[in-house]
């Protein structure tokens, strides 16, 4: 019986692909702290939505899990201090994607002892849907996969819309990252409370954890400490990228299929990285304020990779320092995993909400290898690949005769969530995704 289940066929979605994983090297080890950085940069846009707004000035001490940034409006979270220590500026500070943005400068204390000084604890049985919502955007909580978008907006479902089953996802498909699957074996407490305050805020019936049977001890563990009158189930869905992406873990769980155009509250269905729950889970009980979230450092160009809980607005030249980071063989560092991540230009950018992983390249890997582009072959290996069925051969066609508008308008471009999955397997090495990104922000900047 032990052997069949080893070869048992988990569900999954179509097409999709296989990349080498790189999850050995950091698998197996446990979460732990590293020193704080002598000064954290918080930017206030580290979410979906409208930025946040200082609460505090130049000069001024705060003492960590203070709010030091309010929300501006209901599509917006705060941000609280990640350490003890004194503002030393409110500037501009370099982002991965770019533009510069707007930023909070927190000079550390180092003799401080960083104990958390700033709670109030709350009776989560007492609480309405509504005050769960609530407390949510207070603790500044967003999505955790690397999406960002504010976990309190998707706990209120749109008006007509029922929510009938949270699916958790713990798939963490993407190359390298293991801090999820670390998560669950190591906070399934907090995950567990967590995923009861989104049942009960979204009124839905039951909740299904969706991991990647890469993790089967991370399944077998949840399902041991699950209490059993709960309405809380883990399964196994097959090791596959993007299994992650909402609409391919809905599908491979439930069959059911996201409207063109619509969201996941259309059928029934509101998604949840397990790294956010068991963040609500921890938080809201103590009425705290998210100022630290667990990342992965990996990658061949790192000493020592591992999983770390990490404060929010360490700069990455810090921590890599902290890793022992091969300075001299560094081809590129990637936020995030290395299929959907974006490589930065600067070390001095600093972890956000939505960083997941840090991933160093080195200058001799083959994935960093500068490939010549050749023509389409139409060979079809981008339509075998794509999850949502799209055309990335003719979409990439459009692309290079600057027909932006028709991508979007007769080959639904703006379906496309940019996995990589046609990048990764064209034999011409053309970068369709660059491609797709770049005629999306023209037709933003176009139609307003």
């Amino acid at each position: 019986m032990a052997l069949l289940s080893i070869f048992k066929r988990h569900p999954t979605f179509d097409h999709g692909i296989y990349p080498v994983e790189h999850k050995d090297l950091t698998a197996d080890k446990p979460i732990r702290r590293l020193p704080f950085a002598p000064e954290l940069v918080i930017p206030l846009a580290q979410h979906k939505g409208v930025p946040a707004v200082p609460l505090v000035k130049v000069g001024q001490e705060v003492v960590r899990g203070e709010p030091i940034a309010r929300a501006e409006g209901f599509l917006s979270v705060p941000m609280h201090a990640p350490a003890t220590g004194v503002i030393r500026a409110i500037a501009l500070t370099p982002t991965a994607d770019g533009p510069k943005t707007q930023a909070i400068f927190l000079k550390v204390y180092e003799a401080a002892s960083q104990e958390v000084l700033y709670d109030l604890e709350r009776d989560l049985d007492a609480m309405t849907p509504d005050e769960i919502v609530a407390a949510v955007q207070d603790a500044g909580l967003v999505g955790l996969g690397g999406g960002a978008f504010p976990s309190h907006v998707k706990m209120k479902p749109p008006a007509g819309k029922v929510i009938e089953t949270v699916i958790v996802n713990g798939c963490e498909c993407e190359p390298y990252l293991t801090c999820d699957h670390r998560i669950m074996l190591e906070q399934s407490d907090a995950l567990i409370r967590g995923i009861k305050l989104a049942l009960k805020a979204t009124g839905a019936k039951r909740a299904i954890i969706g991991v990647e049977d890469n993790k089967l001890d991370a399944v077998a563990h949840l399902r041991a400490v699950i209490p059993k009158d709960l309405p809380i189930t883990a399964e196994a869905v097959e090791t596959k990228y993007p299994q992650g992406a909402e609409k391919m873990l809905i599908k491979s769980i439930l069959r059911k299929e996201v409207p063109v155009g619509g969201l996941p509250a259309d059928i029934g269905v509101a998604v949840y990285n397990v790294g956010t729950l068991a963040q609500m889970g921890d938080l809201l009980p103590k009425g705290r304020g998210l100022i630290e979230r667990v990342v992965t450092v990996s990658g061949p160009a790192v000493a020592n990779p591992g999983n770390f809980m990490v404060p929010i607005g360490t700069p990455l030249r810090f921590l890599l320092g902290q890793v022992g980071l091969a300075a001299d063989r560094v081809g590129e560092v990637i936020l995030g995993g290395p299929m959907m991540g974006m490589a930065v230009a600067s070390l001095d950018v600093p972890v956000t909400k939505a960083v997941s992983g840090v991933v160093a390249l080195e200058r001799e890997d083959p994935d960093l290898a500068r490939r010549k582009v050749y023509p389409c072959i139409k060979c079809g290996e981008c339509l075998k690949a794509c999850p949502i069925s799209l055309n990335p051969s003719m979409l990439g066609e459009l692309a290079l005769a600057r027909q932006y508008d028709r991508m979007a308008s007769e080959f639904n471009l703006n379906q496309c969530f940019e996995c990589g999955c046609c990048a990764y397997v064209c034999p011409s090495n053309i970068p369709l995704t660059q491609y797709f990104r770049i005629a999306k922000s023209i037709n933003r900047d176009k139609n307003g």
